[in-house]
């Protein structure tokens, strides 16, 4: 099987009861699990994700050799995959996730919701402008190769990561809560089945292993359950070793065990 077999597919696994179908486990009934195991979840497990891998690439990218071609195109390579990323995440949630929040509250809590809302699009606008500056930054240390490009992408990633650190917290300080309280595991469903991003098969495997690596053990139980059974496979055959290879070549170093 090569990775192109598990494409087309959705950044978001299609909840299911969170050990259903793991070896030696019991599914739990679906109405036994809330909506927050699966919806809140995956947003922090996103998260989580996003807030590494910004941080990691500005801190990489400081000490990068300036005019080394392939180290350049390494990090550019991997800001560029992150940056897709996360605006699919911040496309899908002012698509689907928050309307189909502010349709399950109440009327009375209703406006509570809009003006989170409108802070949570103010603060991911300003950080999907800075994302264009990222992806600016990135191809101008291509062509130039000197250190002040590298600075420039490497302080762009970190300004980025400090944003990024702020947005996430006050969301989920604030609407994960409501997500979890409110939104029907049926919509959350929906959202899951068809919220697709347009990542290679081999894009994806890598992404689905930057999701398991820093996940407690029932996320990542979760997120494999989740998974179409060829994908699930293709991780299992080659998936595993190619996401660790890709994190020694850009960290330096094998993703935490």
């Amino acid at each position: 099987m090569t990775a192109a077999a598990v494409r087309p597919t959705s950044l978001i696994p299609v909840p299911r009861s969170p050990l259903s179908g793991a070896p030696g486990t019991a599914a739990l009934p679906a109405h036994r699990e809330p909506t927050a195991c699966r919806a809140v979840a995956y947003q922090r497990v996103l998260h989580q994700l996003v807030r590494r891998e910004w941080r990691l690439l500005g801190e990489l990218a400081t000490w990068a050799p300036a005019a080394e071609a392939e180290r350049t195109a390494t990090l550019t390579r991997h800001a560029d995959l992150i940056g897709r990323v996360l605006l699919h995440h911040h496309a899908v949630e002012r698509d689907s996730v928050w309307p189909a929040l502010l349709l399950a509250v109440a009327d009375e809590g209703a406006g509570a919701v809009r003006r989170a809302l409108a802070d949570w699009t103010g603060r991911c606008a300003r950080i999907d402008h800075m994302l264009r500056d990222v992806s600016t930054a990135a191809r101008q240390w291509q062509v130039a190769g000197t250190a002040g490009a590298r600075d420039a992408f490497a302080l762009a990633c970190l300004d980025l990561a400090d944003a990024v650190d702020a947005q996430t917290a006050e969301e989920e300080a604030v609407l994960l809560p409501l997500l979890g309280q409110h939104l029907d595991a049926e919509d959350w469903a929906a959202i899951a089945r068809s919220s697709h991003c347009r990542l290679s098969g081999r894009e994806q495997l890598l992404v689905l292993g930057l999701a398991l690596e820093d996940a407690s053990a029932i996320d990542r139980a979760r997120l494999i359950n989740g998974l179409s059974p060829a994908t699930r496979m293709a991780w299992r055959m080659h998936g595993r070793s190619q996401y660790r290879a890709a994190v020694v070549r850009l960290r330096g170093a094998p993703p935490a065990p």
